[in-house]
């Protein structure tokens, strides 16, 4: 491990593994989850000229933040304008973009010097929320593959759900030409079939497509018990629009799989952590991180946390961004409940104004 991790630049070993054995860890408590945070912190602040410009800019240095709260967050679009690794980009194993733009050099990109923490935070958390104690399943995916989209970070984190925890015969349903409806509600007729629990796994939006054509044939499916429907993403732009309460319930219409046990995801390209559901059988569903996560909301003119129970903009921060910024500022309205947060919408208005001007703030002082 440690000399795997020595190969790294810029990275320390001693770093990289306590955060590592941290994530393995669920009992370890906040204030580990904060001395982490300060280290990361730390080194960021050390290796990343536009972060630490920007910190110096808050008036937060290592010397002066003391929690994990008070790191500066970084405004998600940030990552659209600037580059944001402690480590040469070129030296990069992968670079993950976001997608809504056609414009290359208007998408946001995180660098990953390698994938073992991502590759971590996603096994772990994924076999506790999705997987609930079943070691594998068959699987099928709705989504792209890494060769058809490689710097999707969806598409990674889809590969290596089927990879650590689908069957021998799961399999793609989605190739460069399109929707492989046929093969799709072959494999879903032989589930039923043999009953034996059957997961399926894709961008939401691939579901409203998928539903829809199942729809003009006439055909749904009642799976097995126990069988699993893995939703992330919105369809905003990509279909027809509807609402979660009738997404679910067209779900369930479709594959005969209850709403508990549809799971949403929550992430972004610029995490490395993703947050879940546990089923949806009522909105808005309660989501949550593992202990390697911790989320505010704030009110974006000021950056101060809102009152609990208020709704206020959400800033999550990931451990797992070792390389980037641990602490993000989202563009997505929160609401702090019992066991996580109630995702509910977009910035608009002075929430959204103040997530313009915080990220002015961040290019001005990133650029002087």
């Amino acid at each position: 491990m440690t000399q795997a991790l020595d190969a790294t630049p810029a990275i320390a070993p001693d770093l990289l593994a306590d955060l590592m054995d941290f994530m393995r860890r669920p009992d370890d408590g906040d204030d580990v989850f904060n001395s982490l945070a300060l280290r990361l912190f730390t080194h960021q602040f050390q290796h990343s000229p536009a972060f630490q410009r920007y910190c110096r800019q808050q008036r937060k240095t290592p010397r002066t933040v003391k929690h994990w709260r008070d790191i500066p967050a970084v405004p998600i679009n940030a990552l659209k304008e600037l580059t944001l690794s402690c480590v040469p980009p070129e030296q990069c194993e992968r670079v993950f973009m976001t997608s809504g733009t056609t414009r290359a050099d208007n998408r946001g990109r995180h660098y990953h010097p390698h994938l073992r923490v991502y590759d971590l935070s996603m096994k772990l958390y994924f076999a506790q929320r999705f997987m609930r104690g079943t070691p594998r399943m068959r699987m099928g995916i709705l989504f792209p593959t890494e060769a058809m989209l490689p710097n999707s970070s969806l598409a990674h984190y889809l590969a290596l759900a089927l990879k650590e925890f689908g069957t021998e015969d799961s399999e793609y349903f989605i190739s460069p030409d399109g929707l492989d409806i046929d093969r799709l509600c072959h494999v879903l007729e032989q589930a039923q079939h043999t009953q034996q629990p059957y997961a399926l796994l894709g961008a939401s939006y691939s579901f409203v497509h998928l539903m829809d054509a199942l729809r003009e044939r006439g055909q749904s499916f009642k799976l097995p018990k126990g069988s699993r429907l893995f939703d992330t993403g919105g369809f905003k732009g990509q279909s027809r629009e509807l609402s979660l309460e009738d997404f679910y319930s067209q779900m369930t219409a479709c594959f005969g799989v209850a709403a508990e046990a549809c799971t949403n995801m929550y992430g972004m390209t610029e995490l490395s952590t993703q947050f879940y559901d546990d089923g949806n059988a009522t909105q808005p569903a309660v989501k949550s991180g593992p202990h390697w996560i911790r989320s505010r909301t704030v009110d974006p003119l000021t950056g101060q946390d809102v009152p609990a129970g208020e709704r206020g903009v959400l800033v999550h921060c990931d451990l797992a961004n070792f390389n980037s910024t641990t602490t993000i500022l989202t563009e997505d309205i929160g609401v702090l409940v019992d066991g996580g947060f109630l995702l509910l919408g977009r910035a608009e208005g002075a929430q959204a104004k103040g997530c313009s001007l915080a990220m002015d703030a961040f290019l001005r002082a990133a650029r002087e």
